[in-house]
C-alpha cells in the first residue's frame, strides 16, 4: 500500500510537506501542491481514514439512521439529505441496526440523522451528553445538541378526517401505525380529536404498521363487516395501497362509492393508481435538506431553531360523497 514517505520520496520534499499539500494547507506553494496531488494519483495513493480523522477531527461524513430499508418512503427524503450534503463537501452513511450507532462513540461520523424508532432515546441523550451532534426526524428529545426537523403531523391528520367529514362521512376506520412510532401515534391522536369534535362521528381504529400486508389486513376487516358506505383513514400511503390493492381485487367494492380512501405522505405511487389516492403532502427532499441544514449549523456551532414540515391536502377521486 502506498503512503505518504512514498510520495514524499518521489517528490523529494518532506513528509509534513506532503501531508500539507493532500489536506489544502496554504503552508505550500500551488505549484507544489499541484505536482504533490499528481503524483499521489499516479501512485494510486489512498489516504488512511482512520489516520486523517485522529488528525482532522473530522470525517466529513454523515450518519443517517433508519428502521429499516422497506417501501417506497425513504428514496425522496434520502436524495435530500445527499444533495444538500453532497453540494457542501459531505458524504452519507445510511445505515439500520443496533451495532450501526457504534459509528457515533467512535467519531467514525460527524452528526447523525436519527429517523428510526429502534434507536433508543436514552442512547442518543448519552451520545449528545458526550457532544456528537444530532438532528431526529421521528422524536422530540430535548438537548443542546439534538434538534428536531419534524412533518407536523398533527395537522396532516386533522385535513384527512375533516376532508372525510366535509364529505358527509360518519363511520370512519382508521389504520394505525406501529406501535412506538412518533409519527402514528401523532396522526391518531388528532384523528381522534377530529372525530369527538363532531356529532354522530364513529371511529373504528385497525391495527397496523405502516406495511402494505397490514393494508390487506384491515381491508380484510372492513369487508368481513361492511353493510354500508363507510370512509377509511390509514395512517400512512403504504397502507392505504395494500387497502386499495385487496379491495380491487378480491371484492367487487368500488373505491370512491362503497370505501372511500386517503392515505398520509404522498409517496409517488399514490399519484398513479386509478381512483387518485387523496392524501396528506408534503415534501420529503426538503425534509431531508432541512434536517441536513440543521445538523451542519450545529457541526459548525451555529444557532438553529425547532423546524416543522409544512403539509397539504391532495385531494383525489378515492374520497366522494356519503
Amino acid at each position: 500500500m502506498v503512503s505518504i514517505k512514498d510520495i514524499a520520496r518521489q517528490a523529494g520534499v518532506s513528509i509534513s510537506t506532503v501531508s500539507y499539500a493532500l489536506n489544502g494547507s496554504d503552508k505550500v506553494t500551488a505549484e507544489t501542491a499541484a505536482r504533490i496531488r499528481a503524483i499521489a494519483k499516479e501512485l494510486n495513493y489512498v489516504p488512511h481514514a482512520a489516520a486523517r480523522l485522529l488528525k482532522t477531527k473530522k470525517s466529513n461524513m454523515i450518519g443517517l439512521f433508519l428502521t429499516d430499508f422497506d417501501g417506497a418512503f425513504y428514496g425522496d427524503l434520502l436524495q435530500g439529505v445527499k444533495r444538500y450534503l453532497g453540494a457542501r463537501g459531505y458524504d452519507l452513511i445510511v445505515c439500520s441496526g443496533a451495532n450501526a450507532r457504534r459509528l457515533i462513540p467512535e467519531r467514525m461520523i460527524d452528526g447523525a440523522i436519527i429517523l428510526d424508532q429502534t434507536f433508543p432515546t436514552d442512547e442518543l441523550l448519552r451520545y449528545a451528553e458526550q457532544g456528537h451532534k444530532a438532528v431526529v426526524l421521528d422524536r422530540e428529545a430535548h438537548h443542546e445538541h439534538i434538534h428536531s426537523v419534524l412533518v407536523d403531523n398533527k395537522a396532516g391528520a386533522q385535513l384527512a378526517m375533516e376532508y372525510l367529514l366535509e364529505q358527509g362521512h360518519r363511520r370512519i376506520y382508521i389504520v394505525t401505525g406501529p406501535d412506538g412510532s412518533y409519527d402514528a401515534d401523532q396522526r391518531l391522536r388528532a384523528a381522534r380529536q377530529a372525530a369527538n369534535r363532531v356529532e354522530g362521528a364513529e371511529l373504528r381504529e385497525l391495527a397496523g404498521d405502516f406495511t402494505k400486508l397490514a393494508g390487506e389486513a384491515a381491508a380484510q376487516r372492513i369487508v368481513e363487516e361492511y353493510d354500508l358506505p363507510a370512509a377509511v383513514f390509514c395512517l400512512n400511503d403504504e397502507m392505504a395501497i395494500g387497502l386499495f390493492r385487496y379491495i380491487r381485487e378480491q371484492t367487487s367494492l368500488i373505491i370512491g362509492q362503497h370505501l372511500h380512501l386517503i392515505g398520509f405522505d404522498n409517496i409517488e405511487l399514490s399519484g398513479y393508481i386509478q381512483p387518485r389516492l387523496a392524501t396528506i403532502d408534503y415534501s420529503m427532499r426538503k425534509w431531508g435538506a432541512l434536517a441536513s441544514e440543521q445538523l451542519l449549523k450545529m457541526i459548525a456551532g451555529e444557532a438553529v431553531e425547532q423546524e416543522r414540515i409544512y403539509v397539504s391536502l391532495v385531494k383525489g377521486e378515492s374520497v366522494g360523497h356519503g
